[in-house]
């Protein structure tokens, strides 16, 4: 019962020395990536009243949600489990400028239940977002950032996938709410099999099935826009949806792209077009992002958004280790000036970590010598005195 005192929740980690250094060397990579492309960081409070936190009740990120009763108003609030609608709402009742505005963030999240990808309850949740700008240049910028994103992380390995919910938007929205929802669980699922069921109990026209049929099978390279414009004829979305993939396509000609025209991923306040980048051995998207224009209308103002988001640390934990760049060098216990300036010149320098003895340390093992002292806390290097001057000498192993 004692050792199970100081067990952490499922779902809730820490991050220790080893694992968190290189986690902080990455996030002030992408930060100022991000600040170089133009995008300015944002920090979302951690609490909010569910009416602007939330999309619309009982959706995924209601249900991700955990939710407490503010003691001082008696109103429900939540703690954020995706700062996106935080980032609108503040875009839009705070800054609300007449030109495209970048925004970039990044916090822990909570959420009720972990992630089938990583397991985490309290995932670092970065993200970069563009508001006021409808054209196709803006989801290319934002597809960019995101490749940017897995450069600065060393990660060479993965494949991006492009989507667009309008496809079939129009085709769900002619069924009933019932039907809709078994219609989209299908597709979620790439369930083809379960369609004939379907068609029988819900009296669904052999046209009708023969259409979705084509689009749970229509995903690959570019070719498959020009096969879709053949097989998913009837709606007016669905081929300006169609024409809005080909435009994207042109303008990111060397970039390989797998499109699925079935796909369905982020939250339900997404409304277009839908990107995700996925790594080898994982099933969900390492980042995920799309367009939802009027998506979060009822907390901020209606204009055209998109961007991503991602896990800091589940992206910190697939990036390859990266070279010890880091120089660390002990410094014994001495009171000698010129030691101190040259303590501080050392600190000044870029990448260089000086880490002083500490004076009669009573409880060490008698027989650890300050060499010894100095390797457990991973120094390579020590200052010693040479006669005329301190100086770097490296520690033998």
């Amino acid at each position: 019962m004692g050792e199970e005192r100081w067990m952490l929740p499922a779902g809730v980690i820490e991050i220790l020395p080893s694992e968190a250094q290189p986690l902080e060397n990455l996030r002030r990579r992408l930060l100022d990536t991000y600040k170089s492309w133009g995008y300015e960081l944002l920090i979302t409070p951690l609490i909010e009243y569910l009416d602007t936190l939330l999309v619309k009740p009982g959706d995924t990120l209601d249900l991700q949600t955990f939710k407490l009763i503010d003691q001082l108003t008696g109103r429900m609030m939540g703690v954020r489990a995706d700062m996106t609608p935080q980032v609108a709402r503040i875009e839009a009742r705070q800054l609300q400028k007449p030109v495209p505005t970048r925004l970039c963030y990044l916090d822990t999240v909570l959420h009720t239940r972990p992630s089938k990808f990583a397991g985490l309850r309290t995932p670092i949740q970065l993200g970069a977002e563009l508001y006021g700008y409808q054209g196709i240049a803006g989801d290319v910028e934002i597809i960019q950032l995101m490749i940017e994103t897995m450069q600065q992380a060393g990660i060479r390995d993965y494949q991006i996938d492009i989507g667009h919910l309008g496809v079939y938007q129009e085709f769900l929205n002619q069924f009933t709410p019932e039907v809709q929802n078994c219609l989209l669980d299908i597709i979620k699922r790439r369930a083809a099999a379960e369609l004939p069921d379907l068609v029988k109990t819900h009296r669904i026209t052999a046209t009708h099935q023969t259409w979705l049929e084509n689009l749970l099978n229509l995903s690959g390279d570019q070719s498959i826009l020009i096969e879709a414009q053949d097989n998913l004829i009837g709606y007016q979305k669905t081929t300006q949806a169609l024409k809005e993939l080909t435009l994207l396509a042109e303008q990111l000609q060397n970039i390989p792209i797998h499109f699925d025209l079935a796909e369905y991923r982020g939250y339900q306040y997404h409304t277009g077009l839908t990107y995700g980048i996925y790594v080898p051995n994982h099933g969900r998207a390492l980042i995920k992002g799309g367009r939802y224009d009027l998506g979060l209308q009822h907390i901020g103002r209606p204009q055209p958004a998109t961007g991503f988001s991602t896990n800091l640390t589940l992206l910190a934990a697939l990036a390859p280790p990266s070279p010890l760049k880091q120089r660390k060098i002990f410094a014994p216990a001495n009171p000698d000036p010129q030691l101190s300036q040259e303590i501080a010149r050392l600190r000044s320098e870029p990448d260089t970590t000086v880490i002083c003895e500490l004076p009669e340390i009573s409880d060490l093992p008698p027989q650890l010598t300050k060499t010894e002292q100095a390797q457990i806390m991973g120094c390579q290097y020590e200052l010693q005195w040479k006669g005329k001057c301190w100086e770097i000498v490296a520690i033998s192993t």
